[in-house]
Order: structure tokens, then sequence, then C-alpha cells
């Protein structure tokens, strides 16, 4: 089976203004590297679908669900800013719906065993939203949105999600802390923003912060002796990743030295342990990554070790 690749025009229309990092050309970035690399012919495209009302509910409060709604313009040309580096366009709400709705689907797909991995391209991201709050470019934590209608809808109760972006993820881990269901296991740079994980203390939380500089070699030991173990030991029944590609050493958002072959590893890692405990069932999520030339080539040896080789 091949890997289902999950976006939707929509989501290229979202803007935050001109030289805002978080910009359209990030998705262009990914299909022309796919293209370029022979991957595209390994995957099977999809639209994502808006998520619901119900589905959103699942993971972030009603009132904050609703003033995301009321703030959106109506128009073009207008843009409301709701915190200091996230803003919204007449496209943000249907974009954030649908980049919600790509993580449904991805785990939908792989629990119907259409495909055994998905790959959700959108935005805006989600990592650092949390049930009341936006913030770091996200508005709806997508894949907590995904984990958590795998739970209700599909019954697991077994979920890792590895979040390897260069930032922690802040929303998740407020989203899921002591639920005993959910092994939330984020990497991040610190101290750099949002500033918080270095210290969190539950039983289901696996955080590893990292200084400045870290490199492919010293990223690796550190998830073999931190992670690994203690992800065969819950023996998750499906896999989710928040994919951030923004710690590769050409990407000046923040201060790692991680490249191709470092994403290649982890995902390849995370693929092993899905073949032994989740029958192969990983959905993954597009995080950070504003390089745009090192995103292109980051995701595509994701996706290639996603799709796996026998």
């Amino acid at each position: 089976m091949n890997l289902a690749f999950i976006s939707h025009p929509i989501c290229q229309q979202h803007r935050m203004g001109a030289h805002h990092p978080e910009c359209p050309e990030r998705l262009f970035a990914i299909q022309d590297r796919l293209i370029a690399s022979g991957m595209e012919m390994l995957v099977t495209h999809y639209d994502a679908p808006e998520a619901s009302l119900e589905q959103l509910l699942r993971v972030h409060d009603a009132d904050y669900v609703r003033d995301i709604m009321a703030a959106a313009p109506e128009v073009d040309d207008v843009m409301v800013w709701i915190d200091g580096d996230t803003a919204m366009n007449n496209h943000t709400l249907p974009a954030a719906l649908r980049a919600a709705g790509a993580a449904i689907l991805g785990v939908d797909l792989v629990m119907s065993e259409k495909h055994h991995a998905a790959f959700s391209s959108v935005r805006p991201p989600g990592h650092h939203a949390g049930r009341r709050t936006p913030g770091g470019f996200c508005l709806f934590n997508n894949v907590a949105i995904g984990a958590t209608h795998a739970m209700e809808h599909h019954g697991l109760k077994r979920i890792l999600i590895v979040d390897f972006d260069v930032h922690h993820g802040n929303g998740t881990e407020e989203i899921f802390i002591g639920d005993e269901r959910v092994l939330f296991c984020s990497s991040f740079q610190h101290p750099f923003y949002p500033g918080s994980g270095a210290d969190t203390k539950a039983a289901n939380i696996l955080n590893l912060p990292l200084p400045k500089l870290t490199d492919g070699a010293a990223y690796r030991a550190a998830v073999e002796s931190a992670w690994l173990p203690r992800i065969d030991a819950f023996a998750p029944q499906l896999i989710m990743i928040s994919a951030g590609f923004d710690g590769h050493a050409e990407d000046d958002m923040a201060h790692f030295n991680l490249r191709e072959p470092d994403y290649a590893w982890i995902t390849r890692e995370l693929h092993l342990i899905a073949r032994r405990h989740a029958e192969e069932r990983i959905v993954s999520c597009l995080e950070g990554g504003y390089s745009l030339s090192a995103l292109g080539r980051s995701v595509s040896v994701h996706i290639d070790e996603l799709i796996g080789h026998a």
C-alpha cells in the first residue's frame, strides 16, 4: 500500500502577511520536491474534509472555538491578529478546519487499512494550540483532534504522539497531560519559544529539552535512551507525529543542526515501532519548517520512510 497524502487548496490561501515565515510557499515546496524526487508516484492524494464542531469540541473549549469563529474575517484584504504572531484572513478559518479534518481523515484511512500511513500537508499547524489558547501560528490542535477521534470513534486505548518540531508542543501537552491513553513525546530546543516543557512532571509526558546546536548524533543518542524503550513498553496501537522540520541546520527559526538523514532516522525508528505494535499505522501532521528547500527535502525523506521498505 502507498501513502495517503492529505491536503486541500484552501490551505494555500491562508496568509498572515508578506514576509511571515508560515507562508503558503511551504506547501508548494513540499509538492515540488515530491515531484522532483519521484515520490509523487508513491502517494495517493486526498482532499481534507472540514472537521466538525463536535470533533473540535473534543479538544477545545466551546468558548474558544466560538471566539475563533467570530474573529474570522469574511472579506478579502482584512487581517485579524489573534496573538502576537498568529493572524487570520478570510481563508484562515476554512483552512484551519481542513487542517484538523486532515488528521481525522488520516486516522480513518489507516484504521480502515486503505493505507498504513498518512501525511497531512496542511496549514495552519496545530501543536501550540491549547484547549482555549492559540499561539505559534496555530488555531486548532490538529494532531490532538486526530488522536481524540481515534479514541472516541475507533476505540483505541494507547496512542503515541511524537513531536519532533524544534519548539515544544505545549498545546498538545496541555490537552493530554494526565491522560494515560496517550504517551506524548516532545523534543525541542531549550530554552526557547514557547518556554515550556523542561519542568513537566507527568507519567504520560516524555519531554526531551535539548540545547541549541544539537546535532544529529546527539539527537539520536537522546531519543534512543529517553524515548525508545518507554515507547516499546507502551506498545501503541497508533502512532501520530507532529512533524516539524524547523530543527534543520538551514532553518533560521531555531538553532538545531539536524539534517535530512536525522529526520529519516527518527521516522524509520517510529515505523519499526508501528510494525511491532500498531499494525504499521502512522498518521503524520505537518507542523514547522520554514527554510523552503530544507523543508521540501526533509518531508520527502520523511514520506519515503513512512512508506517503508520491506
